[in-house]
Protein backbone atom coordinates (compact mmCIF):
# COMPACT_ATOMS: atom_id res chain seq x y z
CA UNK A 1 0.00 0.00 0.00
CA UNK A 2 2.98 1.92 -0.44
CA UNK A 3 2.06 3.79 -3.67
CA UNK A 4 -1.14 4.78 -2.30
CA UNK A 5 0.53 7.13 0.54
CA UNK A 6 1.17 10.06 -1.83
CA UNK A 7 -2.30 10.64 -4.07
CA UNK A 8 -4.27 9.68 -0.63
CA UNK A 9 -1.63 12.35 1.56
CA UNK A 10 -2.83 14.90 -0.92
CA UNK A 11 -6.28 13.73 -1.66
CA UNK A 12 -7.44 12.61 1.08
CA UNK A 13 -10.16 9.08 0.97
CA UNK A 14 -13.35 11.27 0.11
CA UNK A 15 -11.62 12.60 -3.27
CA UNK A 16 -9.55 9.72 -3.89
CA UNK A 17 -13.04 7.45 -3.94
CA UNK A 18 -14.58 9.70 -6.06
CA UNK A 19 -12.07 10.27 -8.72
CA UNK A 20 -11.39 6.47 -8.53
CA UNK A 21 -15.13 5.82 -8.98
CA UNK A 22 -15.90 7.78 -12.24
CA UNK A 23 -12.17 7.56 -13.43
CA UNK A 24 -13.27 3.42 -13.63
CA UNK A 25 -16.81 4.14 -14.95
CA UNK A 26 -14.90 6.26 -18.14
CA UNK A 27 -12.72 3.81 -19.12
CA UNK A 28 -14.89 0.72 -18.60
CA UNK A 29 -17.86 1.74 -18.71
CA UNK A 30 -18.66 0.16 -21.72
CA UNK A 31 -17.78 -3.31 -20.00
CA UNK A 32 -19.85 -3.25 -17.22
CA UNK A 33 -23.22 -2.15 -18.28
CA UNK A 34 -25.46 -4.33 -18.35
CA UNK A 35 -27.37 -3.67 -21.24
CA UNK A 36 -27.14 -1.57 -24.44
CA UNK A 37 -27.80 2.14 -23.43
CA UNK A 38 -30.14 3.06 -26.57
CA UNK A 39 -31.78 -0.53 -26.72
CA UNK A 40 -35.91 0.08 -26.26
CA UNK A 41 -37.82 -2.59 -24.89
CA UNK A 42 -41.52 -0.52 -24.86
CA UNK A 43 -43.08 -3.83 -23.31
CA UNK A 44 -40.63 -3.10 -20.11
CA UNK A 45 -41.15 0.20 -19.94
CA UNK A 46 -41.45 2.55 -16.66
CA UNK A 47 -40.40 -0.31 -14.38
CA UNK A 48 -39.47 0.26 -11.13
CA UNK A 49 -36.66 -1.35 -9.32
CA UNK A 50 -35.49 -4.63 -9.73
CA UNK A 51 -33.59 -7.83 -10.27
CA UNK A 52 -33.46 -7.42 -14.16
CA UNK A 53 -33.28 -3.80 -14.00
CA UNK A 54 -31.28 -2.47 -10.79
CA UNK A 55 -32.52 1.39 -11.04
CA UNK A 56 -35.50 0.26 -13.35
CA UNK A 57 -36.26 1.95 -16.98
CA UNK A 58 -37.31 4.73 -18.97
CA UNK A 59 -40.53 6.00 -20.92
CA UNK A 60 -39.01 4.10 -23.83
CA UNK A 61 -37.98 0.55 -22.12
CA UNK A 62 -34.15 1.46 -22.00
CA UNK A 63 -31.61 0.57 -18.69
CA UNK A 64 -31.92 3.50 -16.57
CA UNK A 65 -28.24 2.16 -14.92
CA UNK A 66 -26.88 1.53 -18.16
CA UNK A 67 -27.73 5.29 -19.56
CA UNK A 68 -26.31 6.58 -16.19
CA UNK A 69 -23.11 4.69 -16.97
CA UNK A 70 -22.90 5.82 -20.71
CA UNK A 71 -24.07 9.27 -19.43
CA UNK A 72 -20.69 9.54 -17.10
CA UNK A 73 -18.17 8.35 -20.19
CA UNK A 74 -20.10 10.83 -22.48
CA UNK A 75 -19.59 13.78 -19.48
CA UNK A 76 -16.06 12.72 -18.43
CA UNK A 77 -14.96 12.32 -22.39
CA UNK A 78 -16.50 16.09 -23.10
CA UNK A 79 -15.46 17.09 -19.93
CA UNK A 80 -11.36 16.01 -20.65
CA UNK A 81 -11.39 17.23 -24.46
CA UNK A 82 -12.36 20.64 -23.84
CA UNK A 83 -10.02 20.81 -21.11
CA UNK A 84 -7.27 19.47 -23.50
CA UNK A 85 -8.23 21.54 -26.34
CA UNK A 86 -8.88 24.89 -24.81
CA UNK A 87 -6.07 24.62 -22.73
CA UNK A 88 -3.70 23.98 -25.31
CA UNK A 89 -4.48 26.52 -27.25
CA UNK A 90 -4.72 28.94 -24.39
CA UNK A 91 -1.45 27.70 -23.05
CA UNK A 92 0.21 28.65 -26.46
CA UNK A 93 -1.19 31.87 -26.80
CA UNK A 94 -0.77 33.06 -23.07
CA UNK A 95 3.16 31.15 -23.32
CA UNK A 96 3.70 33.90 -26.74
CA UNK A 97 2.13 36.88 -25.42
CA UNK A 98 3.59 36.76 -22.07
CA UNK A 99 7.44 35.93 -23.54
CA UNK A 100 7.54 38.46 -26.71
CA UNK A 101 5.04 40.91 -24.92
CA UNK A 102 4.51 44.16 -27.27
CA UNK A 103 1.44 44.39 -30.14
CA UNK A 104 1.09 40.18 -29.51
CA UNK A 105 0.30 40.68 -26.09
CA UNK A 106 -1.98 43.36 -26.88
CA UNK A 107 -3.91 41.92 -29.57
CA UNK A 108 -4.17 38.06 -27.61
CA UNK A 109 -4.96 40.26 -24.34
CA UNK A 110 -7.74 42.37 -25.83
CA UNK A 111 -9.33 39.29 -27.56
CA UNK A 112 -9.45 37.31 -23.72
CA UNK A 113 -11.05 40.78 -22.72
CA UNK A 114 -13.74 40.68 -25.19
CA UNK A 115 -14.12 36.57 -24.50
CA UNK A 116 -14.25 37.93 -20.34
CA UNK A 117 -17.04 40.45 -21.15
CA UNK A 118 -19.70 37.64 -22.51
CA UNK A 119 -20.33 34.51 -20.18
CA UNK A 120 -18.82 31.26 -21.67
CA UNK A 121 -21.67 29.63 -21.49
CA UNK A 122 -23.73 32.87 -23.91
CA UNK A 123 -20.45 32.30 -26.11
CA UNK A 124 -21.08 28.51 -26.30
CA UNK A 125 -24.77 29.02 -26.90
CA UNK A 126 -24.10 31.58 -29.88
CA UNK A 127 -21.63 29.21 -31.88
CA UNK A 128 -23.65 25.90 -31.18
CA UNK A 129 -27.02 28.30 -32.56
CA UNK A 130 -24.83 29.14 -35.52
CA UNK A 131 -23.38 25.39 -36.18
CA UNK A 132 -26.29 23.13 -35.05
CA UNK A 133 -26.98 21.27 -31.86
CA UNK A 134 -24.53 17.85 -31.37
CA UNK A 135 -22.16 16.67 -29.81
CA UNK A 136 -19.07 17.62 -31.66
CA UNK A 137 -20.46 21.49 -32.10
CA UNK A 138 -21.18 21.25 -28.18
CA UNK A 139 -17.67 20.46 -27.46
CA UNK A 140 -15.89 22.87 -30.18
CA UNK A 141 -18.37 26.11 -28.89
CA UNK A 142 -17.28 24.91 -25.17
CA UNK A 143 -13.42 24.68 -25.67
CA UNK A 144 -13.63 28.22 -27.89
CA UNK A 145 -15.46 29.49 -24.70
CA UNK A 146 -12.93 28.19 -22.67
CA UNK A 147 -9.77 29.50 -24.29
CA UNK A 148 -9.82 32.99 -22.89
CA UNK A 149 -9.61 32.09 -19.21
CA UNK A 150 -6.11 29.57 -19.97
CA UNK A 151 -4.66 32.27 -22.20
CA UNK A 152 -5.18 34.83 -19.34
CA UNK A 153 -3.84 32.38 -16.81
CA UNK A 154 -0.42 31.36 -18.74
CA UNK A 155 0.10 35.09 -19.81
CA UNK A 156 0.27 36.29 -16.29
CA UNK A 157 2.79 33.02 -14.87
CA UNK A 158 4.33 33.58 -18.11
CA UNK A 159 4.78 37.13 -18.09
CA UNK A 160 6.45 37.03 -14.03
CA UNK A 161 8.66 34.31 -15.00
CA UNK A 162 10.12 35.97 -17.79
CA UNK A 163 10.86 38.99 -15.47
CA UNK A 164 13.49 36.47 -13.30
CA UNK A 165 16.91 36.89 -13.49
CA UNK A 166 17.52 32.96 -14.91
CA UNK A 167 15.52 33.81 -17.74
CA UNK A 168 17.55 36.83 -18.72
CA UNK A 169 20.94 34.57 -17.97
CA UNK A 170 19.12 32.04 -20.66
CA UNK A 171 19.10 35.22 -23.16
CA UNK A 172 22.27 35.83 -22.93
CA UNK A 173 23.72 32.64 -22.90
CA UNK A 174 22.20 32.72 -26.53
CA UNK A 175 19.38 30.20 -25.57
CA UNK A 176 16.98 30.41 -28.48
CA UNK A 177 13.45 31.59 -27.66
CA UNK A 178 11.93 28.27 -28.76
CA UNK A 179 14.29 26.51 -25.83
CA UNK A 180 13.65 29.06 -23.44
CA UNK A 181 9.58 28.75 -24.01
CA UNK A 182 9.77 24.93 -24.15
CA UNK A 183 12.02 24.00 -21.37
CA UNK A 184 11.35 26.61 -19.05
CA UNK A 185 8.58 28.62 -19.55
CA UNK A 186 6.00 26.26 -20.73
CA UNK A 187 6.64 23.97 -17.92
CA UNK A 188 6.14 26.62 -14.93
CA UNK A 189 2.83 27.41 -16.54
CA UNK A 190 1.33 24.06 -17.14
CA UNK A 191 1.55 23.00 -13.02
CA UNK A 192 -0.60 26.68 -12.66
CA UNK A 193 -3.16 25.53 -16.19
CA UNK A 194 -3.44 21.91 -14.24
CA UNK A 195 -4.41 23.06 -10.59
CA UNK A 196 -6.85 25.62 -12.30
CA UNK A 197 -8.14 22.69 -14.65
CA UNK A 198 -8.94 20.39 -12.06
CA UNK A 199 -11.21 23.07 -10.58
CA UNK A 200 -12.67 24.39 -13.46
CA UNK A 201 -13.86 20.73 -14.75
CA UNK A 202 -16.88 20.69 -12.54
CA UNK A 203 -18.08 24.02 -13.73
CA UNK A 204 -17.54 22.17 -17.62
CA UNK A 205 -19.56 19.18 -16.39
CA UNK A 206 -22.32 21.72 -15.76
CA UNK A 207 -22.28 23.57 -18.77
CA UNK A 208 -22.60 20.35 -21.11
CA UNK A 209 -25.52 19.35 -18.79
CA UNK A 210 -27.15 22.87 -19.14
CA UNK A 211 -26.45 22.41 -23.10
CA UNK A 212 -27.81 19.20 -23.61
CA UNK A 213 -30.74 20.18 -21.08
CA UNK A 214 -31.81 23.18 -23.68
CA UNK A 215 -31.18 20.79 -26.30
CA UNK A 216 -28.45 21.93 -28.09
CA UNK A 217 -25.78 19.51 -27.22
CA UNK A 218 -25.90 16.05 -26.90
CA UNK A 219 -28.75 14.71 -29.28
CA UNK A 220 -31.05 11.28 -28.78
CA UNK A 221 -30.51 8.81 -28.53
CA UNK A 222 -27.41 9.19 -26.96
CA UNK A 223 -27.05 9.07 -23.19
CA UNK A 224 -26.34 12.54 -21.36
CA UNK A 225 -27.61 13.04 -17.86
CA UNK A 226 -28.59 16.80 -18.68
CA UNK A 227 -30.77 15.30 -21.79
CA UNK A 228 -31.85 12.37 -19.19
CA UNK A 229 -33.10 15.14 -17.05
CA UNK A 230 -35.21 16.87 -19.67
CA UNK A 231 -36.39 13.34 -21.18
CA UNK A 232 -37.65 12.49 -17.81
CA UNK A 233 -39.33 15.47 -16.60
CA UNK A 234 -42.54 15.09 -17.54
CA UNK A 235 -42.51 11.91 -15.60
CA UNK A 236 -41.56 13.97 -12.80
CA UNK A 237 -44.57 12.49 -10.19
CA UNK A 238 -45.03 8.86 -11.98
CA UNK A 239 -41.41 8.35 -11.83
CA UNK A 240 -39.17 10.75 -9.94
CA UNK A 241 -36.54 8.12 -10.17
CA UNK A 242 -35.60 9.82 -13.57
CA UNK A 243 -34.96 13.00 -12.22
CA UNK A 244 -33.63 12.17 -9.30
CA UNK A 245 -30.84 9.60 -10.24
CA UNK A 246 -28.96 11.49 -13.03
CA UNK A 247 -29.36 14.45 -10.82
CA UNK A 248 -27.43 12.81 -8.35
CA UNK A 249 -25.13 11.04 -10.61
CA UNK A 250 -24.38 14.80 -11.86
CA UNK A 251 -23.69 16.28 -8.29
CA UNK A 252 -21.68 13.95 -6.96
CA UNK A 253 -19.21 14.15 -10.59
CA UNK A 254 -19.15 18.42 -9.64
CA UNK A 255 -18.27 17.04 -5.83
CA UNK A 256 -15.37 15.20 -6.96
CA UNK A 257 -13.87 17.95 -9.16
CA UNK A 258 -14.17 20.30 -6.84
CA UNK A 259 -12.77 18.36 -4.12
CA UNK A 260 -9.76 17.61 -6.41
CA UNK A 261 -9.04 20.79 -7.24
CA UNK A 262 -9.48 22.21 -4.05
CA UNK A 263 -6.83 19.28 -3.07
CA UNK A 264 -4.67 19.44 -5.45
CA UNK A 265 -3.93 23.51 -4.84
CA UNK A 266 -4.05 23.01 -0.79
CA UNK A 267 -1.20 20.73 -1.52
CA UNK A 268 0.77 23.29 -3.57
CA UNK A 269 0.63 25.67 -0.70
CA UNK A 270 3.49 25.29 2.15
CA UNK A 271 2.79 22.92 4.99
CA UNK A 272 3.81 23.97 8.43
CA UNK A 273 6.31 21.68 10.28
CA UNK A 274 5.17 19.03 12.67
CA UNK A 275 6.59 18.65 15.92
CA UNK A 276 8.51 15.79 15.77
CA UNK A 277 10.44 17.14 12.59
CA UNK A 278 10.69 20.35 14.46
CA UNK A 279 12.41 18.59 16.91
CA UNK A 280 14.71 16.32 15.07
CA UNK A 281 15.97 19.53 13.09
CA UNK A 282 16.93 21.64 16.03
CA UNK A 283 18.69 18.29 17.55
CA UNK A 284 20.82 17.84 14.19
CA UNK A 285 21.07 21.70 14.34
CA UNK A 286 22.91 21.48 17.69
CA UNK A 287 25.07 18.85 16.70
CA UNK A 288 26.08 21.11 13.81
CA UNK A 289 27.19 23.87 16.14
CA UNK A 290 28.75 21.65 18.75
CA UNK A 291 30.80 19.57 16.21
Amino acid sequence: MIWLRTPLRLLGWPTLLLVSFFAFIAVFGTLISPYDPARQDLMSAMQSFSGQHWLGTDNLGRDTLSRLIAGAQTTLIGVTTVLVLAGTVGMVLGTLAGYFGGWLDEIVMRLCDFGFSVPSLFVALAIVGVFGPSYGNMIFALSIAWVPIYARLTRGVVAAAVAQPYIESLRVLGASPARIIFRHLIPVALGQVLVYASADAGLLALAIANLSFLGLGVQPPQAEWGQMLVSAMPYIQEAPRLVILPGLALTFLVIAFNLLGERIALAKNPRPMSRRKLSLRRVLFKKEMTA
